[in-house]
């Protein structure tokens, strides 16, 4: 057996991959569960097969996480590998050098649309996998889908819409794409933009896209020596582009920006003036490249950094695009260390008050009109994963709900289920798993149809 300290942060600690698939049902509770949970709160992350090393975090093979709740209990917790060809050994770049967009490790999120459940990454097509997380196979939208599918859609509260990209390695680099709530790919558009860049994220407002177009460049020689094919490039420069969400439209206006990264966003608006809000979590140069070396980076992964708290590699920040002036205002929006920046989805694309991110020290409610921020803490070897908002059944406030948070431990010992009172962020319950959760990436909280197999 390995030496524990010889590996890389990412196969270590809470980040030890689990060797086994499990099963467990009647799951012991802490406190007291809502009784209007009733549905899955399933999350996917990296998880490589025992003694694999993908050499970074990012790209180890897709496990999902699944715990059902209904009328107060916990009634079972599941995990699987979504059963990709990358699983069976399959490279993501065939020897000709194209892309078999059904290896991708389908690893990064996991939400459900149109009824079916879709275990995302943004290298590959989506992955339909069952309510038990039994994976079906590769997800075009009935051939419509001919590019990778980002892991962060976003879905139009009002007319049930599911906006998404795919990026790709050769032009159009980036390529926008529209579905309707019943699940019709209907609309695909590309959006021009200078090269290849890790584009993980975007935005959504009432009227438009937002686009962002910074310098995190795909690098083919990194991707021959088998490293992550990513590398910071300042002169790529860094810019915003928004585009109209009408029919059909491919004009995109770009806002120059100081040289950053962002992988996750918050929110974005338009404001009563007309400008355009975006809150986003922000890397500097330096951040990011101690992040990426952390995780694995730069062919560092075998002498990580240490998992120190408190490093605000990364801050929430605003920016403010103004359509009449083609100006552009950037604002840190706090100091605090935040990243998985989550809202109430009923508010996507509109004015939102809250959001919520974490970090090492915790989970944190930013509350942006008063520029006031409240922290549950979790210290010690817990810590938390991205908290998923669920609004309240009888909720009126943007507020009003629960956060859910699956808690790794630094010692891989057994995970638990957070679920915090979204309103002051106080322990509503805790839910104990019988097996370690090893620290993911995204997830979501799927209702209970009620026309489903109640498994």
């Amino acid at each position: 057996m390995a030496d524990e300290t010889t590996l890389p942060l990412y196969l270590r600690g809470r980040f030890a991959p689990v060797s086994e698939e499990h099963r467990a049902g009647a799951l012991t509770v802490r406190g007291c569960l809502p009784p209007d949970l009733d549905g899955r709160y399933l999350r996917n992350g990296p998880n490589p097969l025992p003694g694999e090393d993908k050499g970074h975090w990012f790209t180890g093979s897709g496990m999902l996480h699944g715990i059902r709740l209904r009328a107060g209990r916990a009634e079972w917790y599941r995990n699987r590998w979504v059963r990709t060809r990358e699983l069976d050994g399959h490279p993501l770049l065939r020897a000709d050098g194209t892309v078999d967009l059904a290896a991708t490790p389908a690893n990064t999120h996991v939400i459900r649309h149109a009824g079916t459940v879709l275990a995302l990454c943004e290298a590959g097509l989506p992955h339909w996998v069952t309510p038990s997380l039994e994976t079906v196979g590769p997800y075009d939208f009935e051939g419509r889908l001919t590019t990778a599918m980002t892991a962060h859609p976003k879905v139009d509260p009002d007319s049930g819409e599911l906006h998404l990209f795919g990026a790709g390695v050769t032009p159009p680099y980036v390529t926008y794409h529209r579905v309707t709530a019943e699940g019709l790919l209907l609309d695909s558009r590309p959006v021009d933009v200078p090269g290849p860049t890790l584009m993980h994220d975007f935005a959504l407002t009432e009227h438009h896209i937002v686009w962002m177009d910074l310098p995190v460049v795909l690098d083919p020689a990194l991707a021959a020596r088998g490293g992550p094919p990513y590398r910071w490039e300042e002169a790529y420069g860094a810019r915003l582009g928004v585009m109209s969400r009408a029919p059909g439209s491919t004009d995109v206006r770009w806002y120059t920006i100081d040289p950053c990264y962002v992988f996750h966003v918050g929110n974005a608006y338009e404001d009563a003036e007309g400008r355009i809000v975006l809150d986003t979590v922000r890397y500097d140069r330096a951040g990011f490249q101690r992040t990426w070396t952390d995780i694995g980076g730069f062919g560092a992964g075998r002498e990580p950094g240490p998992a120190v708290r408190s490093r605000a590699a990364s801050v929430l920040h605003r920016w403010t695009l103004d359509p009449a002036t083609g100006g552009v205002t950037e604002t840190r929006l706090g100091d605090r260390a935040a990243e998985f920046p989550t809202h109430n989805e009923n508010l996507t694309g509109r004015p939102n008050r809250y959001l919520y991110t974490v970090s090492d020290e915790g989970i944190t409610k930013h509350d942006l009109a008063l520029r006031a921020d409240r922290i549950h803490e979790t210290p010690g070897s817990r810590y938390p994963g991205e908290a998923v908002f669920v609004p309240a059944a009888d909720g009126t406030g943007e507020d009003e709900g629960w956060l859910l948070s699956l808690v790794s431990y630094e010692d891989a010992g057994a995970g638990e289920l957070l679920v915090l009172d979204a309103t002051d962020l106080t322990v509503q319950a805790v839910v104990e798993l019988p097996y370690p959760v090893p620290a993911g990436f995204h997830g979501s909280w799927l209702p209970e149809p009620a026309d489903v197999e109640q498994t």
